[in-house]
């Protein structure tokens, strides 16, 4: 495993981190036509993003209305007392989560250098999800995965993907081509890609860096919107964030871009370096789940309401990111 420097911090660390009341059903239960439509609806989505003039924000495919989910209930069950045949009572009789995550995102979900225990938003987040399964927060399998995996994890099909994970939280946009694979939750963190440079460039956009090497992580959407980028630039693609930040740090490239959100953490890993220009892109944050598990995307959408309305989810996102950052307010789509 490659290592960055966490700068910031003086320190090592190893890189790697509701109204309506709606009756429960079985694990597809509660969807009708909409569930048909989040899996069907935007059947010629692409992920390819055609760019626009360096610097404005690419178009993207919101036929499927990709920010509205599933509406929970109005009470959530108690912990450990889930609805018979549910998604959540199966979680709950494995004794514990199961959850894809980053440990290279610092900030977001990494390795805590003075525990080894994963740490961040998107961890924080996860235990209050186990809190609410099991009246525990430490009741969590993590399985550490890397950007290019994070759909692949959540695939039903067990000749393919024998042992799933429940969850996948881990800095995911949600859009129309990824709701025919998945069922996601409310946006609980909009971002929008930007680019971080080295202090000793003189770039300003992502248009001052025509011809040269930025880089992301494979599996993105920011990775296919470098490669639509107009004037072009030489999009290079790695495993992970700090796979970019070490390149860069080596100048075997010239810039990372993506969210703002993880580009604020790898500059605070190496203050080095600086973001530059607006944002270009739209990305809201959702977390993924198993498509005819829609039970269960209702049950973490009342985990996030609850967040949203005792202001937890809002204080952890600005001791996170510091102020301007917050969650949007929930869309469902029924």
């Amino acid at each position: 495993m490659r290592r960055a420097v966490w700068r910031g911090a003086g320190a090592a660390v190893v890189a790697g981190a509701v109204a309506a009341a709606v009756a429960w059903g079985g694990p597809g239960a509660g969807g009708g036509s909409a569930d048909a439509a989040h899996r069907t609806g935007a059947a010629a989505a692409s992920l390819r993003q055609q760019s626009g003039p360096a610097g404005t924000p690419a178009p993207q495919d919101e036929s499927c209305k990709p920010r509205e989910s599933y509406r929970p209930p109005a009470t959530l069950p108690q912990p450990g007392h889930m609805p018979a045949g549910s998604t959540m009572a199966a979680i709950v009789k494995r004794g514990r989560l199961i959850a894809g995550v980053d440990q290279n995102s610092y900030l977001f979900a990494y390795r805590n250098p003075l525990t080894g225990a994963l740490d961040g938003y998107e961890i924080q987040v996860l235990q209050r999800i186990s809190l609410a399964l099991f009246g525990s927060k430490d009741r969590i399998e993590y399985r550490t995965i890397s950007s290019n995996e994070r759909l692949q994890v959540l695939d039903t099909d067990r000749a393919k993907n024998p042992d799933p994970v429940d969850i996948v939280i881990d800095s995911m946009t949600i859009n129309c081509d990824r709701w025919k694979s998945v069922a996601f939750s409310t946006d609980y963190m909009d971002a929008g890609q930007k680019v971080l440079v080295p202090n000793s460039s003189t770039a300003h956009s992502l248009a001052d860096l025509a011809g040269k090497r930025v880089c992301a992580a494979s599996g993105t959407t920011s990775l296919q919107t470098l490669a639509a980028a107009r004037p072009a630039v030489i999009p290079v693609g790695v495993k992970d964030w700090t796979d970019c930040l070490m390149q860069m740090q080596l100048g075997q490239v010239d810039a990372v871009s993506t969210d703002d959100t993880i580009l604020i953490g790898l500059a605070r890993q190496d203050p080095n370096t600086h973001l530059i220009g607006p944002r270009f892109t739209d990305e809201p944050h959702g977390i993924a789940m198993q498509s005819d598990q829609l039970d269960f995307v209702r049950f973490v959408n009342g985990v996030l309401e609850q967040m949203r309305n005792d202001g937890s989810l809002e204080k952890l996102a600005h001791d996170t990111l510091g102020p301007g950052f917050g969650p949007p307010a929930p869309q469902y789509r029924d």
